[in-house]
């Protein structure tokens, strides 16, 4: 909502996902901070707030002090809302897509990533973000013993495409399998989070063949630009929503409506054990 997609969708998005958590019988908690407090859950004024806010730091691991000592508000990255998420005693959230290894600079590799390995939440995504590089990702997180679950498929998703031509760890095709899967990962001793890769609706999905072209020319212009750092994905995403059209951007929020329904289930489940003590 802070960082990425533009006004006023970023509000509607918001608003929209927590629906959608409603609907589906889940509680939603949108992780941020305000006046560095980290916030879990947050009313609709403080929605609006963030959403219209131009100085919202974007917080990892590393910014929340920062952002405590400056009293700031700020948006959280994966990272940042796993680890408050996991300090919440939450179980699963839902984001558009995971950073990872970046294709121009392998050294630049997302904190997500870290984090997935280290903190126990279920994370659900579409797959990570389109600009990186995705083998090198997908290798990352199985160094790390990351399990990277294909909803309903057994390729990775591409963020903006459905297909990306390389195998998730394991496939499994409902929200109980997944919340069981959790489970017996973290009853075996396992520390990580669990990956859950949520393909893009078929209707919005964008072929690769036509994204490639577009991302290598925004990642060029970014070069050029010499744009990197936390500035680098939001000016990504930015330019290649102009050069879609608009249609990465109401791809965008399509996967991320899809994630937070997705999400709902898997916590309705994760509940549900929890009641009967499974």
């Amino acid at each position: 909502m802070t960082h990425g997609l533009p006004r006023p969708q970023n509000l509607e998005l918001a608003r929209e996902m927590e629906k959608q958590v409603r609907d589906h019988g889940a509680t939603p908690a949108t992780i941020a901070l305000l006046d560095g407090k980290i916030r879990i859950g947050l009313s609709d004024t403080e929605l609006v707030r963030l959403s219209e806010s131009d100085s919202t730091l974007k917080v990892s691991h590393r910014d929340f002090a920062t952002a405590i000592v400056k009293k700031a508000d700020g948006g959280t990255t994966v990272a940042g809302t796993m680890f408050a998420a996991h300090m919440a005693g939450i179980k699963v959230f839902a984001t558009g897509g995971i950073g990872g290894v970046h294709k121009e600079n392998p050294f630049d590799i997302s904190t997500d990533l870290r984090s997935l390995a280290e903190i126990p939440v279920i994370v659900v995504c579409a797959g990570a973000k389109a600009i990186l590089d995705l083998p090198a990702t997908l290798e990352y997180l199985e160094t790390l013993g990351v399990p990277v679950v294909g909803y309903q498929t057994d390729e990775f998703p591409a963020f903006y495409s459905r297909e990306s031509g390389l195998n998730v760890s394991v496939r499994l095709d409902s929200p109980k399998e997944i919340a069981e899967f959790a489970k017996a990962h973290w009853n075996l001793g396992m520390r990580s989070g669990v990956l859950v890769a949520n393909p893009i609706p078929e209707a919005e999905s964008i072929p690769r063949s036509e994204m490639e072209p577009i991302i290598a020319r925004a990642s060029v212009e970014a070069m050029e630009k010499e744009i990197h750092g936390q500035a680098l994905t939001p000016f990504l995403l930015s330019r290649i929503g102009e050069l879609t059209g608009g249609k990465s951007l109401k791809a965008n929020l399509a996967l991320l409506l899809n994630n937070a329904h997705l999400a709902a289930e898997i916590a309705r489940e994760v509940s549900v054990m929890k009641e009967k003590k499974i």
